[in-house]
């Protein structure tokens, strides 16, 4: 064999090791393309233990054990607000206080604080220090015994009230608002009042702005009457109320609480089966509530809105096992 074709067989045989198949002069072998390595260039496939890029699978029993709140995207509205602080007051014009008609000693005490009273019923008997009789004090409207400031045996004066009887089934929400605040209140404004008693807030319109103000807040009263459904509002608990100067409608809105922050990207994680996927999103405007999604949710999109971040911890761990 001379040198020339034995240094070609050579070099084919080399590249026959490497995978690579070439054609000799006179060969009949067929040319292969090269195989890539099975597994590279496609993350994942084939790979069942590996989980979805970006999906977090979570049955209900755990979602409910976590405390995730699933909710619907949907059109929303958006509030500017200022937060108040205020006191709840016994309201004034339902309000009567009762007192002896001529001085004299008590003799009987029928009702005290916290007692329900209808109009005419009996609340004292006071001997008159004129006449010796004894002459009874009535409740003037129906109500609740708010206050008592006579005791059995003792003098009773006509220039003090002997009981306040208060119609307690509204109340006075008063709020104090700061001078820089007080050009955009006014009467008719929305008030969302925070009992402190972990309930939901109370809705309620400013009833009345007062033309004045202390010198010693430097703030002016503003006032809501309040239906009191339940007795939940008790006079002389302190409060706080967010007064909405503006509202806006927006297409899509989702609450706060949802947004999480993946790799930079903010996302919401929605609800599909038993899954969650991260969806990357485009926010807009947002207040003390909700968020506005400009882009990467549809109305009717579940997902998850409070302890959301229990599923940005769940993904986590498993993109941490899916990297080992």
């Amino acid at each position: 064999m001379n040198k020339p074709i034995m240094m070609l067989l050579a070099a084919a045989a080399i590249a026959v090791g490497a995978g690579v198949y070439i054609n000799a002069p006179g060969s009949n072998a067929a040319p292969a393309a090269k195989t890539a390595d099975k597994g590279h260039g496609d993350k994942g496939h084939g790979d069942k233990g590996h989980a979805e890029e970006g999906v977090v699978r979570m049955p209900d029993s755990k979602v409910a054990a976590a405390g995730i709140e699933i909710l619907t995207a949907a059109p929303g509205t958006l509030r500017n607000s200022i937060i108040l602080n205020g006191i709840l007051q016994p309201n004034q014009e339902a309000l009567v206080q009762v007192t002896p008609r001529f001085p004299g000693v008590v003799r009987e005490i029928r009702k005290r604080i916290g007692d329900t009273v209808e109009k005419g019923e009996l609340l004292a008997k006071i001997e008159s220090n004129q006449s010796l009789t004894v002459y009874e004090m009535r409740a003037p409207i129906s109500g609740t015994v708010i206050d008592r400031q006579i005791s059995l045996g003792e003098y009773a004066s006509e220039q003090k009230p002997a009981f306040i009887v208060a119609d307690i089934s509204t109340v006075w929400v008063d709020l104090s608002v700061y001078r820089r605040d007080l050009p955009r209140v006014r009467i008719g404004d929305t008030v969302q009042i925070d009992v402190g008693d972990g309930g939901a807030p109370i809705e309620a319109q400013l009833s009345y702005v007062s033309p004045v103000g202390s010198s010693d807040t430097q703030s002016a009263l503003v006032r809501a009457v309040v239906a009191n459904e339940g007795m939940r509002l008790r006079t002389g608990l302190f409060v706080s109320a967010r007064l909405v100067l503006s509202a806006k409608q927006v297409p899509i809105a989702v609450k706060g609480t949802a947004l999480q922050t993946v790799e930079n990207r903010n996302v919401v994680f929605v609800r599909n089966g038993e899954r969650f996927e991260a969806r990357e999103v485009e926010i807009g405007e947002r207040d003390f509530e909700n968020v506005e999604i400009v882009f990467g949710l549809m109305d009717g999109d579940r997902y998850a809105a409070k302890n959301s971040f229990v599923v940005k911890a769940e993904l986590g761990k498993s993109e941490a096992a899916h990297d080992h």
